[in-house]
C-alpha cells in the first residue's frame, strides 16, 4: 500500500498511457477530471451472465441493515497506479466491460491508485449507456480511503469522500473501505463514525475496513459501527487471516475480502521449476506486486518451498484441467469468513477471465486440499515472524 499523503493525484485521461501526474491540488483546491468516455457505435442488447447463472457467482456481505451483493472474485486495480505498464484509458475501459459482461463485475480500487476511480467513472458510463438497466445493478465499484492519520472532522470526511464519488460518477458509493495507520492515534473511530452518517444520508452503501488487524476490528464494532468485511492479504503463504480475524469474523458476521491471492503471479504456472537465485535464469520479478510477494516467500519459507507447493498446485490443477491460480484463488475462497478474493487486473495488457471464471465450477476434493495443506505447513508461522492482518504496514 502506498504512503499516506495530505494530497490527492488527478490524471488526465486523454493522455493516461504516459501514467504520469498532471495536476496535483492541495485538499483545499481540488478539481475532479471528468467522466465521459469514447461514445460506442454498436449497443449491446443481450450481455452479461442470465440471473440462473449468476448464483455461484456472487455473495452478500452485511451487517444490519446494509449488505451489499459482490462477486466472490473481484477485480482488483490496483495495478492501474503505475508500475504495471501503460495503461490506455479506452484499452482499459473496453477490458472492464469485457470483465463485466463475463460475469466478473466487482471492481477493486482506492482513492490512490492512480486514475482507477477515474476508470470506473468512464466505465460505469459507458455500462449505463450500452447495457440494459439489470446489467447496471450487478456491477460494483468498492473503494478506499486512505487518509494520513490528522484530526479526522466531519468536514474533512465528507470532502474526501465527495471526491471519490464524483471520480467514480456515482451518488452513493457501494463500499467504502477504510485504512489506518496509526493505531497510538484513534481517530480511527472518528472517521468511521463520519463514514457512518455519510452511510445514513445515503452517500455509502456500506462501510468496511482494509488493513485492520483483529482488536480494532473488535474495538470497532463494540462501538457500534456498521462494519460489513475486512479487506486483507490472505493466501495459500499467508494463512494469518485464517487465526484470530476469522474467529471473530465467524462470531460477529463480518466477512473477508481477500487480496494477494494469486501473490501478483508467483502463484503460477510461470514460476514452477524456475530458480531466481541464478541471475537471469527465471522470469524478471519486475512489477510492485511480484517483489511485495517475493519477500512474503521469503518470509514464510523461502524459494524450494515455494516450489514445492508449485508443484503440488500443479498436480491438483492437471487433475481437475485448470491453472495453478484457479487452485489457489479457490482454496481461499473455501476458508472460513472469506467472501470474495481478488485477483489483480492489468486493463488491456493481460486478461485472466478464463482462469477466473474456472474458480467457480472447480471443486477441490479432500486428498487436493490436504495434499496442498501438508505443505504450507512445512512454512513459518507469518502471525508469528510479522503479526496479526496488516501488521506489515504499520512495522517500524
Amino acid at each position: 500500500m502506498a504512503s499516506a499523503t495530505l494530497t490527492r493525484t488527478f490524471y488526465n485521461l486523454s493522455s493516461l498511457g504516459s501514467s504520469k501526474p498532471q495536476v496535483q491540488r492541495s485538499l483545499d483546491s481540488r478539481r475532479t477530471v471528468g467522466t465521459g468516455g469514447r461514445k460506442s457505435e454498436v449497443r449491446c442488447e443481450a450481455v452479461g451472465v442470465a440471473a440462473a447463472n449468476r448464483k455461484p457467482l456472487v455473495t452478500t456481505v452485511k451487517n444490519g441493515n446494509d449488505s451489499l451483493e459482490i462477486c466472490r472474485v473481484l477485480n482488483g486495480m490496483w495495478q492501474t497506479s503505475g508500475g504495471w505498464g501503460r495503461i490506455d484509458r479506452d484499452g482499459a475501459v473496453d477490458a472492464m466491460l469485457k470483465y463485466a459482461d463475463a460475469g466478473l463485475s466487482t471492481f477493486d480500487m482506492a482513492d490512490h491508485y492512480g486514475p482507477a476511480e477515474d476508470l470506473y467513472g468512464i466505465f460505469i458510463n459507458r455500462v449505463r449507456r450500452e447495457r440494459p438497466p439489470e446489467f447496471l445493478e450487478n456491477v460494483k465499484g468498492l473503494t478506499k480511503w486512505v487518509p494520513p492519520p490528522v484530526k479526522m472532522t466531519s468536514s474533512y470526511v465528507r470532502k474526501n469522500i465527495d471526491i471519490s464519488r464524483k471520480r467514480m460518477d456515482v451518488a452513493s458509493l457501494d463500499m467504502l473501505q477504510f485504512h489506518w495507520w496509526d493505531y497510538s492515534n484513534n481517530g480511527y473511530l472518528d472517521a468511521l463514525k463520519h463514514l457512518t452518517d455519510l452511510k445514513d444520508e445515503g452517500k455509502i452503501k456500506t462501510v468496511a475496513l482494509t488493513n485492520f488487524d483483529t482488536e480494532r476490528l473488535q474495538i470497532i464494532l463494540e462501538n457500534g459501527i456498521p462494519i460489513v468485511s475486512n479487506q486483507v492479504q490472505h493466501s495459500l503463504v499467508d494463512m494469518r487471516p485464517q487465526q484470530k480475524m476469522a474467529e471473530l469474523c465467524q462470531l460477529t458476521g463480518v466477512k473477508l475480502i481477500t487480496y494477494g491471492t494469486v501473490m501478483g503471479g508467483l502463484l503460477s504456472e510461470k514460476f514452477l521449476d524456475t530458480n531466481l537465485s541464478i541471475p537471469f535464469a527465471g522470469p524478471p520479478l519486475n512489477t510492485p506486486s511480484l517483489q511485495k510477494y517475493k519477500r512474503m516467500v521469503d518470509a514464510w519459507g523461502g524459494w524450494s518451498l515455494f516450489q514445492a507447493l508449485l508443484k503440488t498446485l500443479n498436480k491438483v490443477a492437471l487433475k481437475h484441467g485448470v491453472t495453478i491460480p484457479t487452485v489457489a484463488v479457490k482454496f481461499v475462497l473455501d476458508q472460513p469468513s472469506v467472501a470474495g478474493s481478488m485477483v489483480g487486473v492489468r486493463l488491456g495488457l493481460s486478461e485472466h477471465i478464463k482462469d477466473c471464471s474456472a474458480v467457480f465450477s472447480l471443486k477441490l476434493d479432500e486428498e487436493d486440499v490436504s495434499s496442498i495443506r501438508e505443505v504450507i505447513s512445512k512454512g513459518k508461522d507469518l502471525m508469528r515472524v510479522i503479526g496479526d492482518c496488516g501488521d506489515e504496514y504499520r512495522r517500524a
